[in-house]
């Protein structure tokens, strides 16, 4: 991506289950998530790390292409690191919560 020059670590935080919603709603699933906490990733120039769940991704990208530009400071004092965001993915059985952070550069 054009403008997208720094790197960004995605890890998983937290991956929470909501067992009697997915007892209740769910359609059984083989292997629904594959992420696990602790899990680290790392985005160069914006593109989404090969391994890292496709269906996160919309929910994770415009942060981490903003964080790649040199952006950061989202929704104002949100975070105590203004070069970082918690985002969460879009699954309302197991929400994942993902710490997304700009990469020092080593210099």
């Amino acid at each position: 991506m054009e403008g997208c020059k720094l790197s960004v670590k995605i890890t998983v935080m937290r991956k929470a289950a909501y067992h009697d919603l997915m007892a209740e709603h769910e359609n059984p699933m083989e292997n629904p998530c594959p992420m696990a906490e602790g899990m680290v990733f790392v985005s160069r120039h914006g593109m989404r790390p090969e391994a890292l769940c496709e269906n996160a991704w919309p929910s994770l990208e415009p942060f981490v292409r903003e964080l790649s530009r040199g952006g950061g400071n989202f929704y104002g004092n949100w975070m105590k690191n203004p070069k970082s965001a918690m985002i969460s993915c879009n699954d309302g059985f197991r929400p994942v919560s993902f710490l997304i952070e700009v990469l020092e550069e080593k210099k």
